[in-house]
């Protein structure tokens, strides 16, 4: 008997995904066959040379692109986490966080509790009254996070969205992240470059190249964990020589 994908508690499948772009330069293939699996509850890290597809393919999980061939199922719904906080700036924290709620169907009455609530969550309840211009980088990137959350997704989907911090800044979200996804349980795809990063956050890391997944593995490292300790650094350096290999 065959089990089906929720049986085995998938939270999204790609399956050969192919995706061709057209321009007056001719055809660009930026996907050649892309499978991936992710199971409810996991983090998964994707790692990748600049061009290799991993946005794409993070495009094509959250519907904001088709593939050209393949199939791409999501069991549940998506939220995405972009790079740049891209907050409305007439806006304040919590404003922002409240647009979200209200596009997700909430009640006037519900929203500002709920916002106050997420903010709490990332630890900015001080912020509620801020414009995203008063906030540092990091503290949008909090604001952000509390709005991707908002959305109550089943799958989060993260676009580096710690590339444009500075490292102390970084590795302080690297431990509210950890802390938010364990206390919800959260599914997470997330995209980044930064191989010690995904050893960090990751309980799997699926690394690409060339528009497919070349080569995958758990990290069975204890939590907490430090993207200095000699721990991550090793097993970073191997995954960074298997992507190296594969390219």
């Amino acid at each position: 008997m065959t089990m089906t994908a929720e049986a085995l508690d998938v939270a999204l499948q790609v399956h050969g995904v192919v995706k061709v772009f057209d321009s007056d330069e001719g055809r660009t293939a930026a996907l050649h066959g892309a499978d991936l699996t992710v199971r409810r509850g996991e983090f998964v890290a994707v790692v990748g040379h600049s061009g290799c597809g991993k946005t794409t393919l993070l495009n094509i999980v959250a519907g904001l692109d088709t593939p050209t061939s393949g199939s791409v199922e999501v069991f549940g719904t998506t939220s995405l986490m972009f790079q740049d906080a891209t907050l409305l700036p007439w806006l304040t924290a919590r404003q922002n966080v409240e647009l979200a709620l209200k596009l997700r169907g909430v009640s006037r009455k519900q929203r500002r509790a709920e916002a106050d609530e997420l903010l709490h969550v990332v630890r900015l309840d001080h912020a509620g009254t801020r414009r995203p211009h008063e906030l540092s980088g990091g503290m949008r990137q909090r604001v952000n996070l509390a709005r991707c959350l908002a959305q109550n997704a089943d799958v989060v989907l993260m676009d580096e969205p710690l590339g444009a911090l500075d490292a102390m800044t970084r590795d302080l979200l690297h431990d509210e992240i950890e802390r938010i996804v364990t206390e919800r349980d959260l599914t997470v795809m997330f995209v980044t470059h930064n191989m010690r990063e995904a050893v960090r956050l990751g309980d799997r890391v699926v690394l690409m190249a060339y528009g497919k997944v070349v080569h995958e593995q758990i990290v069975d490292l204890p939590h907490p964990r430090v993207m200095d300790s000699a721990a991550v650094a090793e097993r970073a350096g191997d995954l960074t020589k298997r992507l190296h290999e594969a390219a």
